[in-house]
């Protein structure tokens, strides 16, 4: 099995927050769309035959293409590879975008998940981070994707928002536990060098959180998500049984995957490549026959501290097994030795063949990770 990923740069605006690659070049819009058709083919045996079982549109803002442009995307990659019976086909969407009109018409096309960036749902929060929706609008969005008769969406908030208060953050999460998303993705904003936010803090328009309170609500949304039924298979990424995103999970669990467009990354087991995170030279380059990229052998080492630093991540985290017929008696005796140490802190635990982060261990996985990191 193997994912595609499709990159959407196109934004109606940047948010304030944002160093993902981006553009409001709207009028190369059509031209991107037939650079993607057109890498789509070229690589078409880049993941060997595999069968794709997850297709992600991530971006940018995959919803400001037309449907047309959706479609002959679509039409393509299932033209091409090697399409699983079942699929998980994701777009990722502004609230803003999913009118009923809109909906309607994605319906025809083979997406069957909505990813949508709600952020917070304090209209005064979504202002300085410079999201073009509302509280009400990400309401209605959802409202709007059930009436259509989506029944697998995922919403992504923030938590440690400039001078937010815990009473806020729970006042967030009641919110979205009320829509009933399947899927909850929850992110520490991170202050990014460049960004316009970055340059508010310089300022000092506002207060960034400081780390008692980021564990604070860290601590508030794990509760609060489990009190609502929510299984947390990943340190930020919360689902209802049966609805973890299978995609995401595959970039956990070392299964291959495509990255066409602008700035995508693949991932085939033994390398990753990454294009070019320009527009214009990505499109000059695919009309050239002569794709614009960077690639990187990984050792052996790098394989290794690769699948700590994800698989760790998650609820299940490493099996060992797999561990032991993946990896060399060097380094799993070296992840052995440091896991002892994290054991007897409390901060993993070993369990049915699997070595995962405790309760403890979450609130701290960077520094628990990095233990078994191999230098």
């Amino acid at each position: 099995m193997a994912g595609i990923y499709i990159h959407i740069p196109f934004c109606k605006q940047r948010c304030n927050y944002c160093a993902f690659y981006s553009t409001t070049l709207y009028n190369i819009k059509e031209e991107y769309v037939n650079a993607l058709c057109k890498e789509l083919l070229m690589r078409k045996d880049y993941v060997a035959g595999d069968v794709i079982s997850t297709i992600y549109f991530g971006g940018g803002t995959p919803s400001t293409l037309t449907i047309e442009q959706l479609e002959r995307v679509c039409s393509t990659i299932y033209s091409t590879y090697p399409i699983a019976e079942n699929p998980e086909v994701t777009i990722e969407c502004n609230p803003d975008d999913l009118t009923p009109e809109y909906l309607e018409r994605l319906k025809e096309l083979p997406f069957n998940r909505i990813s949508m960036g709600v952020q917070s749902f304090n209209n005064i929060q979504l202002k300085r981070l410079g999201r073009r929706h509302t509280a009400e609008g990400a309401h209605l969005a959802v409202a709007n994707a059930r009436a259509a008769g989506y029944n697998n969406i995922s919403i992504d908030l923030m938590f440690a928002l400039p001078d937010s208060t815990l009473l806020e953050w729970q006042h967030d999460l009641e919110s979205a536990i009320a829509l009933k998303p399947d899927h909850l993705s929850a992110y520490n904003l991170m202050y990014e060098e460049g960004t316009p936010l970055y340059r508010a803090l310089q300022r000092g328009d506002f207060n960034e959180l400081g780390e008692d309170e980021n564990v604070k609500q860290f601590g508030i949304l794990i509760e609060a998500m489990k009190g609502a039924g929510y299984r947390h298979y990943e340190i930020s990424n919360f689902a209802l049984p049966g609805k973890e995103s299978r995609h995401n999970s595959s970039y956990w669990n070392d299964t291959p995957y495509i990255g066409c467009g602008a700035a995508a990354h693949s991932y085939n087991g033994t390398s990753r490549e990454w294009n070019i995170a320009d527009i214009k030279t990505y499109i000059e380059g695919i009309n050239g026959e002569k794709r614009n990229f960077e690639i990187e052998h990984l050792t052996e080492e790098e394989r290794y501290n690769d699948t700590i630093l994800t698989r760790l991540r998650t609820a299940d985290g490493i099996p060992l097994i797999w561990m032991k017929d993946k990896f060399s008696d060097k380094l799993n005796a070296y992840m052995l030795r440091a896991a002892e140490k994290e054991i007897a802190l409390g901060n993993l635990k070993e369990e049915n063949g699997h070595l995962s982060l405790t309760e403890k261990g979450i609130f701290i996985s960077d520094a628990v990770i990095r233990e078994l990191i191999y230098v």
